[in-house]
């Protein structure tokens, strides 16, 4: 299981709740900071210790936004192993196509897009105004 989330808690009980799991970004303007974005991995069907490195990667696909890097353990195949990475602070300055890339012990398992789009506020609650006459 893989989400981009805005929020994660944690129960008292040990579940987790996702707050806002997202395919893509869409903010009015740019640039613009995400006050954190979390970032939630399970593991399972392994047996031994691991490193899980995650990083979030410009539409360059060269440039490192944030990473981060988990330790875990799994001490059969039927375990699992929940790690929790958050981004913090992270800064949009272009529209495109951003990669979450997730290894495990510097193999990559996982990478996938997250657009972030500018889609300008529409005009709520007014009527559309009809283009005007260029002036003679």
């Amino acid at each position: 299981m893989l989400a981009v989330v805005r929020g994660i808690r944690q129960e008292m009980t040990g579940s987790f709740i996702l707050v806002g799991v997202i395919n893509f970004i869409r903010v009015p303007q740019l640039p613009v900071v995400a006050f954190k974005l979390g970032l939630f991995n399970r593991w399972t069907a392994g047996v031994g210790q691991f490193t899980e490195t995650a990083r979030l990667v410009g539409p360059d696909q060269t440039t490192v936004l944030r990473k981060g890097e988990v330790k875990f353990a799994l001490q059969e195949p039927t375990t699992q192993a929940t790690n929790v990475t958050v981004f913090g602070q992270v800064e949009f300055k272009v529209a495109g196509i951003y990669y979450v890339e997730v290894l495990v012990d510097d193999v990559m398992k996982l990478r996938y897009p997250v657009p972030v789009i500018v889609a300008p506020p529409q005009n709520q609650g007014q009527p559309p105004q009809a283009p005007r006459e260029p002036a003679s």
